[in-house]
């Protein structure tokens, strides 16, 4: 007598069953790829970062290879093709470079001063109040103090050190202190957050095994902050490199002082030719890029990790 043979389909079923029985909750397995409540609270910051800056980006670049006469590098060509337009990269840097590191010279002394002082917060809010002024108002500061009819020179004048007023304004030197002034609190903050991360055990050591003030400097707290000062100089000087309010109101906008933003304002506004002005905007991003590369790179061979800690 043969036995009828019994499917086995209801048994894979019960067993397919217990198996998604088994596995997690969708909740844990998206949490184990990294992909958690904290994850999607960061959507609405990468939708603002599209909206803000690449889409921005991308229209901007396109834009630069639509010229209204010639071919489509004709916007570039025609860049690099006048003296007048690309001597505004050189200078730009002759503002950005001095200016980033004088701020970095200066932030680092007193950095190192203000953390070992009991009102920190009361010192490190005065140093940053220039940055509340915004640059418009510190640029008619410094007209009002450093110009021709300004309190400096008034001062010098009836002191008898100079005859006639110093020129320290609509040229360089204005835009430069304008740049120092408003750049400085940036500067001095993250040099502060930098120097601060130190752990004072680490300089102690140094002092019981007999170094110095200089020596512990240079040898325990510069190799300590050097990677994080490589950062601020790179944020600081794409700060600066981006002067332009500073360039009309303090400098010479059509001499000595005609920075590549302000080519790029008169190509858009002045000429109506928003192609060119993209253009002249993406060489000047390409030129800060190059620099923050640099950087970087140097900071590599440096240290290699996480900007935190100790190591600044």
């Amino acid at each position: 007598m043969e036995v009828a043979p019994v499917s086995s389909a209801p048994l894979d079923g019960v067993a397919a069953a217990a198996g998604l029985a088994d596995l997690p909750p969708l909740r844990m397995r998206l949490a184990a790829r990294g992909i958690d409540a904290t994850t999607l609270l960061c959507l609405p910051a990468v939708a603002a970062v599209l909206a803000l800056f690449l889409y921005p980006f991308v229209y901007g670049l396109i834009l630069s290879f639509e010229p209204k006469v010639g071919g489509l590098f004709a916007n570039y060509a025609k860049f690099f093709g006048d003296p007048f337009l690309y001597d505004t990269i050189a200078t730009t840097l002759r503002l950005a470079v001095p200016v980033t590191i004088l701020n970095l010279v200066l932030a680092v002394p007193i950095a190192m001063r203000v953390r070992l002082m009991r009102r920190q917060r009361l010192l490190t809010t005065i140093l940053v109040l220039p940055v509340t002024l915004g640059t418009v108002l510190v640029a008619e500061g410094l007209l009002n103090y450093l110009g021709p009819q300004g309190w400096f020179n008034r001062t010098l004048v009836w002191l008898g050190v100079i005859a006639t007023p110093l020129k320290l304004t609509n040229n360089y030197w204005g835009v430069f202190a304008s740049l120092l002034i408003t750049g400085f609190p940036f500067t001095f903050l993250l040099t502060l957050s930098y120097v601060t991360g130190i752990d004072p055990a680490l300089e102690q050591a140094a002092a019981v095994h007999g170094a110095g003030a200089r020596r512990r400097f240079t040898s325990v707290v510069l190799p300590l902050i050097l990677p994080g000062l490589a950062i601020t100089f790179c944020l600081s000087f794409v700060q600066a490199f981006a002067v332009f309010p500073s360039a009309v109101l303090l400098g010479a906008p059509a001499g000595a002082t005609r920075v590549i933003s302000i080519a790029a304002y008169q190509a858009a506004f002045e000429e109506y030719d928003y192609a060119m002005a993209s253009a002249i905007a993406m060489i000047m991003g390409a030129v800060q890029l190059a620099i923050v590369a640099a950087v970087l790179g140097l900071r590599a061979l440096v240290y290699r990790g996480p900007v935190g800690g100790t190591k600044g």
